[in-house]
């Protein structure tokens, strides 16, 4: 157990049988009244995030999280196959855990996979990959780095803006956290 006081980004609470991922918080000291702590909370199955206020000192439950560097290996079916790099346990995931992380994953990939008693969490992505362009219209004469843009499928499906100099089957580097292309990859 651990008290209100104690909240830091990341830490995962039990509240209400439900867990809820600390997001942001600040520490409030008002002149009047004793002190709280505003919190922003994200439910790590749903995703939805709410606003939370609480009294300093209050008692609040934290989840035990075991993260774990997995390595992905193939898809079955809705499921996710991975493989602990430690003990080589084969571990299927379902789809709603991957979310958005299905963009972005390749086979042999390692991520770290967060979990709650045995349970998969959430997929931690590395903050960029580098992807195959599967296909994009070709480039004109006097395309330049600083010109315009247009779409490009990689590999994993994911349409990404690239710049107009980029052709099909070369390496791009992708941001995992909003899909915006980074560059090329070796660069």
């Amino acid at each position: 157990m651990a008290t209100s006081n104690d909240l830091k980004n990341g830490m995962v609470l039990n509240l209400d049988g439900q867990l809820w991922a600390v997001v942001e918080f600040q520490h409030v000291k008002p002149g009047k009244g004793g002190a709280f702590v505003r919190s922003k909370l994200k439910n790590v199955l749903s995703g939805k995030v709410v606003d939370r206020t609480f009294n300093a000192g209050v008692p609040v439950e934290v989840a035990t999280v075991d993260k774990r560097n997995m390595t992905y290996l193939y898809r079955d079916g809705d499921a996710w196959v991975f493989m602990d790099v430690t003990s080589y346990d084969q571990l299927p995931v379902a789809n709603l855990v991957v979310g958005d992380a299905s963009n972005y994953l390749l086979e042999n990939q390692e991520v770290v996979l967060a979990l709650n008693e045995g349970e998969p969490l959430y997929l931690e992505m590395p903050a960029s990959v580098e992807l195959t362009v599967e296909y994009t219209e070709p480039g004109l004469q006097g395309d330049r780095a600083t010109g315009g843009s247009k779409p490009a499928r990689v590999e994993t499906g994911l349409e990404v803006s690239v710049p107009l100099f980029i052709k099909q089957g070369e390496k791009i580097k992708v941001d995992t956290r909003d899909g915006s292309y980074l560059g090329r990859a070796g660069s």
